[in-house]
């Protein structure tokens, strides 16, 4: 295949990522992006790499799944990570950023990149090779109609956002700052006793939703689950969900409370909050009045309630390779959650795993394994080799990388080990790549 300029379709976290990996390996790229021109329900700025919520990036530690697949992002040159910890906000152990700021640094890495022409359109058709697909989990229109011809029937589901309160709004007389089990205090926190917890989730489970504007039935992704639906499974369900009280205590109120809301920091200034696992469908004025019934949040100012909205997603395993290249098209790769990745970092991944991989061949160097032992290509293979009958999103867990032998027998001290060993094999693929 000929050097010739890469078309990149989208400008969110796998097609940003993607672009950048291209271009820093002297790729020509042309990132098309439909906004201004056009916005997808979610999206609410014109930035490139726009984020849902502070804490989409999740857990830091290498002891976790997104923890450790960041840290091999990282020594492998992410734009995305770079940004992120760039605009980093307290979280505990967890990578949160200020929205905005991230989104604009992503946009200004991206824009001022000499090998990326960014070009302002809709695309409609499939581009030819060499090009990558990242258009997101909200494709539609004739550029849906025109991949689901191409590689088959597309999948949905649906996603959930949850709702961010102003801090100043919040009875803070009715809330407490502290992480879980003493590690830090980046979290505010909203202790209920029990008569308050039932009292909650009878008006929760009895609360209206907004339509769904689809002729199909909701297909709702584990992960994001709406608070309601979690609370129609069981009054105590959200006790053992996200308002589980464990490591936690009040130092106002006697004994462990019977259930705990967590906010976390949505920006910089410590000044937005996003109300922790409160993904949710309800009518915007039931949400002001159901979680208006939680500990300091009765008089809470909405900057943003929970949405829901439809994901789309391609039946990946058969037609995709582990570097998300078009198995039936050389050269035509798809990047971020539309290839059934699930997440904003597994997202990004994707792109990076795509852009270094188109970038190789047009270079005419070796393809790089990642294998099952590192996140990136657990990931991968995930996608592309999932042999059950329904494919499903998935995060990266170490449920999917590789294990190794003789394991510990402590989980900690085997995620460690297994973390050391895809960190090693990472390095050595880095310096064989200088």
């Amino acid at each position: 295949m000929k050097n010739d300029r890469v078309t990149v379709l989208g400008a969110g976290l796998a097609g940003c990522e993607a672009a950048y990996q291209l271009a820093e390996r002297g790729i020509a790229v042309s990132l098309v992006e439909m906004r201004p021109l056009r916005r997808s329900p979610a999206h609410k700025t014109d930035l490139f790499g726009e984020l849902v919520c502070s804490n989409s990036l999740r857990s830091d530690r290498i002891q976790n799944g997104v923890g450790l697949l960041k840290e091999e992002m990282r020594r492998m040159g992410s734009v995305i990570l770079a940004c992120a910890d760039a605009t980093r906000v307290p979280a505990g152990g967890a990578l949160a950023v200020d929205r905005e700021g991230f989104a604009r640094l992503v946009t200004e890495r991206i824009k001022n990149h000499p090998n990326i022409t960014v070009m302002e359109a809709e695309a409609t058709e499939i581009p030819e090779p060499p090009a990558i697909i990242a258009t997101g989990p909200l494709t539609d229109g004739k550029l849906l109609e025109n991949i689901e011809a191409f590689i088959g029937e597309g999948l949905h589901f649906y996603d959930a956002a949850a709702p961010v309160v102003t801090k100043e709004s919040l009875n803070m007389d009715r809330v407490f700052e502290a992480s879980r089990y003493d590690r830090g205090s980046d979290y505010l926190n909203c202790a209920m006793t029990r008569d308050e917890y039932y009292a909650f989730v009878r008006e929760l489970v009895a609360a209206e939703t907004a339509p769904l504007h689809s002729f199909e039935t909701p297909k709702v992704f584990e992960g994001c689950m709406p608070v309601e639906v979690m609370a129609k499974r069981g009054e105590r369900t959200l006790a053992f969900g996200p308002l589980k009280p464990v490591g936690l205590s009040d130092p106002r109120m006697e004994g462990r409370p019977y259930a705990v809301v967590q906010l976390r920091q949505d920006d910089a200034e410590g000044t937005l909050y996003n109300i922790v696992g409160f993904q949710t469908n309800l009518k915007f004025g039931e949400q002001k009045r159901v979680f208006g019934m939680i500990p300091g949040l009765e008089n809470a100012e909405y900057v943003r309630y929970g949405v829901m909205h439809r994901n789309t997603f391609l039946n990946s395993p058969g037609k995709l390779d582990p570097w998300y290249q078009v198995k039936a098209k050389e050269g035509l790769y798809f990047a971020g959650q539309i290839t059934g990745v699930e997440g904003y970092v597994e997202s990004a991944a994707s792109g990076m795993v795509a852009g270094i991989d188109l970038a190789g061949k047009l270079l005419g160097r070796p393809r790089i394994e990642y294998t099952q032992k590192t996140a990136l290509g657990a990931l991968g293979h995930y996608v592309s080799g999932y042999a059950g009958k329904d494919f499903q999103p998935m995060n990266i867990s170490f449920g999917i990388i590789e294990g190794i032998e003789n394991p510990p027998r402590n989980k900690q001290e085997r995620y460690t080990k297994v973390a050391e060993r895809s960190l090693a094999i990472i390095d050595r693929i880095r310096q064989e790549c200088e």
